[in-house]
């Protein structure tokens, strides 16, 4: 993989890790790194759940400012397409994608947190957007994503003060699905991603992508999305496979198909 992006897969599980010392600031190497990451994680059909990790130290403290600092806004005008897409592309993973988080999960870091369906902190970890106090906002779907996460007073909240929130208060106000032990957070993750190994991988995907999209629209659309990806899935050998098992009583065997 790439200089600052690895991706580790054992027992179909795949950790997405960051190691750029010393805060994995999330640079245009490491976003390109990231997307290429995700694109590696979604076509691995023996990949069936995956982690997202900046190690026990850190998850990723936001962009790289000193890279930044130095762009025009031409150069911003076509980055930050790339700095969009990178967490887009993580986003838009077909299966479940748990961001377990150490330390500070800021600016960048925080919306690839918000990139994935679920969040483990550690007690210590401290959550935010704090790029308003550069005299910026996020732009990397902070304004977006956290909003449909936790509402829109609590995500302007965050984004008009650019505090950080720690993890209980996240837990509280469900920027984080649970808070555990510092040391605890990547095993924790680990075993949450374990649930979804063996599981009906082509049905999460079209539960994904339905919940994913049917945010993005009215609710008639919505359940038209449901419908037709509930039909689909009508078409599987899995879906069979999982019916069968159930008039049997027996335990389904999917195989992703």
């Amino acid at each position: 993989m790439g200089e600052f992006v690895s991706v580790e897969v054992a027992d179909q599980i795949a950790t997405i890790r960051l190691d750029r010392p010393k805060m994995n600031a999330i640079s245009g190497q490491v976003q390109r790194e990231i997307a290429e990451a995700a694109a590696i994680v979604d076509g691995d059909p023996q990949v069936q759940a995956v982690i997202l990790y900046g190690g026990e130290r850190v998850f990723a403290a936001g962009a790289d400012i000193k890279e930044m600092a130095e762009m025009s806004y031409a150069d911003m005008a076509v980055h930050s397409r790339l700095l969009q897409g990178c967490l887009t592309a993580v986003a838009r993973i077909g299966k479940p994608v748990i961001a377990a988080i150490t330390g500070y999960a800021l600016g960048g870091g925080c919306e690839l947190a918000l990139s994935a369906d679920f969040r483990v902190a550690g007690e210590s970890a401290k959550l935010g957007q704090p790029e308003v106090l550069l005299g910026l906002i996020p732009g990397a779907g902070g304004t977006q994503r956290l909003p449909r996460l936790i509402g829109p007073a609590r995500a302007k909240d965050l984004i008009f003060t650019g505090r950080h929130v720690p993890a209980a208060e996240a837990l509280a106000i469900g920027l984080v699905d649970r808070v555990v032990p510092d040391e605890q957070v990547y095993t924790a993750a680990l075993e949450w991603a374990a649930t979804f190994v063996g599981g009906a991988t082509v049905a999460l995907r079209a539960a994904k992508q339905a919940v994913d999209q049917g945010l993005e629209t009215d609710l008639d659309r919505g359940l038209e999305i449901e419908r037709l990806a509930f039909s689909g899935l009508f078409a599987t050998d899995d879906a069979r496979v999982g019916m069968r098992a159930f008039a049997e009583r027996s335990k389904p065997k999917f195989t992703g198909h």
